[in-house]
């Protein structure tokens, strides 16, 4: 069970009204309010880049793509989810086996940050810009606080790949359990969209009983689509960054669309389906399939703010969304943080304007 992203399990979920009351008292506008509410971030916030959020005790975490000041993917933490700082990193060094797998690889993408029967559970890509010579790998720990003496990350290996004859893409994972308690493994970026495969719990890798590849969302072929270019796949495929989370009877995929990792000149934005199944078939507000091109746009950039997305989710009493955009000044990533409201079963999120 995701702490930060399903509420199926209940053992593990921890709301969001406990999180305050563990750091205060919730924000009057907060607690009232039926729209989203943008957080006012301070501190080590800026260069975050596809946040992952996790709650362990009164600490929020996020981890994030990249390298650290002392290794590979970041990690932020926070008390009262405003105020940020960096506390650590989950590798020192790239592991050995990408470094010979994957020499060009330089850096960690993507983390996904779960906790499930007794372990946290980080999935985390390497790959090359552009490509789809990828891989999805796992990394366990027995607890997040760095002063604990069980504290230590151990590297499992590979858990899925993608390769030049494959029609998919194995980075931007994403760990969900259903509510019968099967665990799966949303992914994907570009060529054909979104992907699924069935998780076996106990060693976190993939099924042996359900090899199925499933297709959840992609992008639509426009008209007169330009020519790609030849080393990268076409712009019109780019749909990315999958989560999914369960709300009052239906999954909820999220996926960032467009184009991420330029800056300034960023368009991605964020989009979502639902289905009543964790496998699909996801449809938009107005009915049109996710595997069909559809989405229902609910994150665009503003003047102060561009290509919001990355996203994760919290999901407790009250649900919050985790994700970076792009300043509009600078071009340079940083973390935002809004709680979802809900209308007609859709959710609703806001992004910053200052």
């Amino acid at each position: 069970m995701k702490l930060s992203k399903s509420a199926i399990v209940p053992a593990a979920v921890f709301s969001l009204a406990l999180a305050f009351t563990t750091s205060g008292s919730m924000p009057a506008a907060l607690a009232q309010s039926t729209g989203p509410q943008v957080f006012q971030l301070s501190g080590d916030f800026n260069g975050t880049h596809d946040p992952s959020i996790i709650k362990a005790g009164d600490t929020w975490y996020v981890f994030a793509t990249g390298r650290a000041e002392h290794g590979q993917m970041a990690i932020r933490c926070s008390h009262d989810l405003k105020e940020w700082k960096l506390c650590g990193q989950v590798f020192t060094d790239l592991p050995d086996w990408i470094q010979k797998e994957s020499p060009g690889t330089k850096e960690l993408w993507a983390p996904d940050i779960s906790y499930f029967d007794g372990a946290y559970h980080l999935y985390y890509a390497y790959s090359l810009f552009g490509k789809n010579t990828s891989g999805i790998a796992l990394a366990t720990n027995q607890t997040l606080d760095p002063e604990s003496s069980s504290y230590k990350w151990i590297d499992r290996g590979v858990v899925l790949r993608s390769g030049d004859g494959d029609d998919f893409n194995a980075i931007d994972p994403n760990l969900v359990i259903d509510k019968s308690g099967s665990a799966w493994l949303a992914f994907g970026s570009f060529w054909s969209g979104i992907k699924m495969r069935r998780i076996d719990r106990a060693t976190g890798k993939l099924s042996t009983e359900d090899t199925r590849l499933y297709s959840l969302a992609t992008r639509a072929r426009p008209a007169n689509a330009p020519p790609p270019s030849p080393t990268l796949p076409p712009n019109w495929e780019a749909i990315e960054a999958p989560f999914i989370i369960y709300h009052e009877g239906f999954y909820y995929l999220f996926v960032s669309w467009d184009l991420c990792c330029r800056g300034a000149n960023s368009t991605y934005r964020t989009m979502v389906g639902r289905s009543t199944s964790v496998s699909g078939p996801f449809v938009d507000a107005e009915g049109t399939p996710m595997l069909q091109g559809g989405g229902t746009q609910i994150l665009a950039g503003n003047h102060r703010w561009l290509g919001p997305g990355g996203e994760s989710l919290y999901v407790g009493q009250q649900t919050i969304i985790v994700f970076h955009a792009y300043d509009a000044g600078t071009g340079k990533p940083a973390l935002q943080v809004s709680t979802v409201a809900w209308k007609d079963g859709w959710p609703q999120v806001g992004l910053n304007d200052r």
